[in-house]
């Protein structure tokens, strides 16, 4: 077995500054979108999922795909957004099988409510503390590494998945 390739200082530092800045800035994230607008980031990612496409509606299968989920923890998450009104779940006419998720009326308004506090947040704690190159670098670095992980076919990134097709 070939001898690991330890970080040297430099990489670790920035190893080290990646992880932590990622779990203060998520937890910084979601503590204010559930203080401002009542939405987990879960909540969030799903609503603003599905207010992006033509019909706000996505296959239960598509989502948990976007959102790295199983379909049965979706799924769970999803009954408790329908519970409040959110999102509501149709059958798939198309081949009879799995469900299409929907954005209620309730819905959109909790995500067009939710967006403009949600991208202060994220442009008073990242975007606006970095320099116009920093911002380049970032996308270009993070695309590198989405690329990467996702592979050609994005499968590498999705999670395992068992049961009949959503």
């Amino acid at each position: 077995m070939a001898e690991p390739r330890w970080l040297d200082e430099r990489e670790e530092r920035a190893w080290r500054g990646y992880r932590r800045m990622r779990r203060l800035l998520d937890l910084e994230l979601a503590r204010e979108l559930t203080q401002d607008a009542g939405l987990s980031e879960p909540d969030y990612d799903v609503l603003s999922d599905l207010s992006e496409t033509p019909d706000q509606r996505l296959r239960l299968s598509e989502l948990a795909n976007r959102m790295l989920w199983s379909r049965s923890r979706l799924s769970h998450h999803l009954t408790r957004m329908q519970q409040r009104g959110l999102v509501t779940r149709e059958e798939c006419t198309a081949d009879g099988r799995g469900s299409v998720i929907a954005l209620t009326p309730a819905g959109r308004r909790a995500i067009e409510a939710a967006a403009p506090g949600h991208v202060a947040a994220v442009r008073r704690h990242l975007i606006d503390l970095l320099t116009p190159a920093e911002v380049e670098a970032l996308g270009a670095l993070t695309h590198r590494v989405v690329d990467h992980l996702a592979g050609e076919d994005g499968r590498r990134a999705r999670p395992a998945t068992r049961g009949p097709a959503a």
